[in-house]
């Protein structure tokens, strides 16, 4: 049977690595799982007594395609309580996760053969969903200089969209109200079309993190309950959406998703109580004290050539002293010390060679032991 050459997308390497270690495993070996952005907790408690609550009571059926208006509702809350921002509930439009966030926001804004802008490295799916939904995804390479961020002088009049993400994926680097607004008025005077990923807004470890909403109307905001509120496997997110454009995502929606999953919406009022959110923030606390030893323990392994990792739970390094091929060493890692890190290939298909990502999302009893099992790996390597 034929099929389409927008199937044709790269595999997302994470995701085989994640297998290779899965092996590993089952061949009984223990391994520390650095390689994969997600939390080793789960949803909060106050989430799954409220999801109890509710699955006694009633069946759990279709909801409005733009999600429970009780839930969109409190995310408008939230970004009071965060930003001090009043956004009605009504701009609030309830995905099936993050990714279908961007189905729906790319197939909203852009017809097929649009140019949209990613700063690389950045999350590898945003190049395979642009690719398969016939867009032309455009690598932005940025710096250190600019903590590895787009800025407007990337920006170029062929571009139709561009993709910020403030904290980044794999960087941790964030985007602060100076940088957005440049950002926002460059974009608005080449009329090109503003996505902000804000998934990991939550997870800072010095200034709050900035909503693009601070700054601007009009851009397409993407969050997600798999983060900061320790949600993965539900898959639940949402956008925030100009008034103008609130009826043509519905429409999409309803016709792409006929809603998000119920059962995570009444998870995610739970979450979102004070009694999710305190214990939320206690897992901010884990998180904050794995980086405080994953950075000096990555400088005593000679992985020092890192990237500033101001929020969510990643540290993208710079390994090209030792090597070109960051798959090839990441399995290496993997065999020999048994801790998964992610090759850079995924984030940077031109330099990504040099780099790895490495994640600290998980207990910290686990980070001290990869930290000693990666000292332990360069030492017997490098002497």
């Amino acid at each position: 049977m034929r099929h389409s050459n927008r199937a044709l997308v790269d595999p997302f390497i994470v995701m085989d690595v994640m297998e290779a270690a899965r092996a590993a495993e089952e061949a009984g070996r223990h391994v520390i799982h650095m390689e994969v952005g997600q939390p080793g907790t789960g949803a909060p408690q106050a989430a799954r007594d409220r999801l109890a609550a509710e699955m006694e009571a009633e069946p759990l059926g279709y909801t409005v395609a733009l999600g429970r208006p009780d839930l969109r509702a409190a995310i408008a809350a939230l970004y009071m309580d965060w930003y001090s921002i009043d956004i009605p509930a009504e701009r609030i439009v309830l995905t099936a996760g993050a990714s279908g966030a961007f189905l729906l926001a790319f197939t909203a804004l852009f017809d097929a053969g649009a140019r949209v802008g990613l700063g690389e490295p950045c999350y590898p799916s945003y190049r395979q969903i642009l690719t398969a939904l016939s867009l032309n995804p455009v690598g932005l390479q940025t710096h250190a200089d600019t903590r590895y961020q787009p800025t407007p002088d990337h920006l170029s009049d062929d571009l139709d969209g561009l993709i910020v993400a403030s904290p980044a994926n794999p960087t941790g680097t964030m985007l602060f109200e100076p940088e957005l607004r440049a950002l926002s008025d460059a974009c608005t005077a080449r009329g090109i079309s503003l996505i902000s990923d804000e998934i990991y807004h939550g997870l800072q470890y010095g200034p709050r993190a900035v909503s693009a909403l601070e700054v601007t109307d009009q851009v397409y905001v993407i969050n997600s309950f798999s983060k900061y509120f320790s949600m993965t496997g539900w898959r639940l997110g949402w956008m925030v959406v100009p008034p103008e454009h609130v009826r043509i995502v519905e429409r999409l929606a309803q016709n792409m998703f006929i809603c998000p999953p119920h059962a995570a919406q009444i998870a995610a009022l739970g979450a979102l109580s004070p009694e999710g959110r305190a214990e939320l923030d206690a897992h901010r606390a884990v998180y904050t004290r794995n980086r405080d030893i994953l950075l000096p323990g990555l400088a005593k392994a000679g992985l020092s050539g890192s990237a500033p990792a101001d929020g969510a739970f990643y540290v993208y390094v710079d390994v090209s002293d030792f090597t070109n091929d960051s798959r090839a060493f990441a399995a290496e890692i993997l065999a020999q010390a048994d801790v998964a890190v992610t090759p850079g290939l995924d984030f940077d298909k031109a330099r990504g060679g040099g780099t790895l990502r490495l994640s600290y999302a998980r207990a910290t009893a686990d980070i001290e032991e990869g930290v000693a099992r990666l000292i332990r790996f360069m030492e017997a390597r490098h002497g």
